[in-house]
């Protein structure tokens, strides 16, 4: 019996039998469904921490306050350790880096008119526009002098306005920050949500108001510096880290009651994170896979059974053990490769629902579509080589006599 004779005879066989083949084949779909899926999430990750990393640039330092979460988490004290003398020691001793952006934030309650939303208050200062990136599309950016005098004035993003205001111009006009009424000067340009985090859902205050008028606090959440170039990076960060500790008067010996970490390093870790989310569900769908792997032996197994005296017949005829052997092996791969091919589009279509979903980004990656569907033969070939095997190695007298 030729292939091609072999494949007709498999499809009829899963025709005939059409709810068991595709209970046969369920674990297949779902493992190369899972495959697809968390691929095309995972590369998405992928992309757009690539895309972040470009955006803000990877010669950006963070700094802040406390021992680095891989190191420990150091004591509430040690957590409130900037300040904004130690923001202005590093702007008038910096060598290596340029722009210095103070920073405080907190979630808070704002409102406009019987409008409300619960949004992040960003406390910070011009630079900011140029070390996190960012534009502003409508009115004006606050200025070094609203930040002397403490001004209660107020920069928008484009999700708060989308909330507050609708298609009302809020420049102009007065919000209430935990009952603080701040005056609006400016709408940043829209950014788009990244994942878990969306820049546009932030409102920036003057770090000096943010600091006396609205959340009472002494000390900064972060410092964000820009080296002057990306060569420099590795320099600007030994600096910083010997101008802070100067300034903190710690010992070569103690620990630093900060931690700095760059731009790159930081999406590296997500990076990391992401891809380990990753491997974790593709280790269920190769479980799945195996799964339905043994689901194909199993009902090879039971095809044998039921069909012992076809097999006696054809061998009676002149069928080679080769022919048996075959014919069963088609059977399983391609009861496999069905199974492949349906779950390679169950992955698609789940790969296509999760950025309206939960807004991740997704990327469908070809080269695992194609690993997927090499994958399901390997299963149908692997699973059924025991069963083939086994209707391969029947005697015909006995085959004819089976009941």
């Amino acid at each position: 019996m030729s292939i091609l004779e072999s494949l007709t005879n498999a499809l009829s066989a899963l025709l005939a039998n059409k709810l068991r083949s595709m209970l046969t084949m369920l674990g297949v779909i779902i493992g190369v469904g899972a495959i697809i899926t968390t691929t095309s999430i995972g590369e998405g990750a992928k992309a757009d921490i690539t895309e972040r990393i470009q955006t803000l640039g990877a010669n950006i330092l963070a700094v802040r306050p406390g021992q680095s979460m891989f190191r420990g988490r150091g004591s509430a004290d040690a957590r409130k350790s900037l300040t904004v003398k130690d923001m202005e020691a590093l702007e008038a001793r910096g060598q290596t880096f340029s722009y210095v952006t103070p920073e405080v934030s907190s979630r808070a309650q704002v409102k406009y008119l019987s409008r409300n939303t619960n949004t992040t208050i960003v406390g910070t200062s011009p630079a900011y526009l140029v070390t996190a990136n960012f534009t502003v599309e409508n009115g004006r950016f606050f200025s070094d002098s609203e930040i002397r005098y403490r001004e209660r004035v107020c920069v928008l993003g484009k999700t708060v306005v989308d909330n507050l205001f609708e298609t009302v111009d809020p420049v102009g006009k007065t919000v209430k920050i935990k009952n603080v009424s701040f005056h609006v000067v400016g709408v940043m340009k829209e950014k788009g949500a990244s994942g878990w985090r969306n820049p546009d859902d932030q409102i920036f205050i003057p770090y000096t108001t943010a600091m006396k008028r609205v959340f009472g606090e002494e000390y900064l959440s972060s410092i964000s510096i820009q080296a002057n170039s990306d060569k420099l990076i590795e320099a600007a960060e030994t600096e910083v880290t010997e101008l802070l500790r100067k300034q903190h008067e710690i010992p070569i010996n103690k620990e630093l009651d900060f931690h700095i970490r760059n731009q790159a390093e930081f999406m590296e870790t997500l990076e990391e994170s992401s891809q380990s989310f990753t491997n974790m569900i593709l280790g269920i769908a190769v479980v799945s896979l195996v799964v339905g792997g043994i689901g194909i032996m199993n009902i090879m197994l039971v095809s044998v059974t039921e069909r012992t005296k076809e097999i006696g017949l054809r061998k009676a005829v002149g069928a080679q053990r080769s022919d048996i052997l075959v014919q069963f092996l088609v059977e399983s791969t391609t009861l496999a490769l069905v199974g492949g091919i349906v779950g390679i589009g169950v992955g698609i279509a789940g790969a296509e629902m999760v950025p309206s979903l939960w807004g991740w980004k997704t990327v469908i990656p070809v080269m695992y579509a194609i690993v997927s569907f090499i994958v399901s033969a390997l299963v149908g070939i692997f699973f059924g080589a025991y069963p083939a095997w086994k209707a391969s190695k029947l005697h015909p007298i006995d085959a004819l006599r089976h009941e």
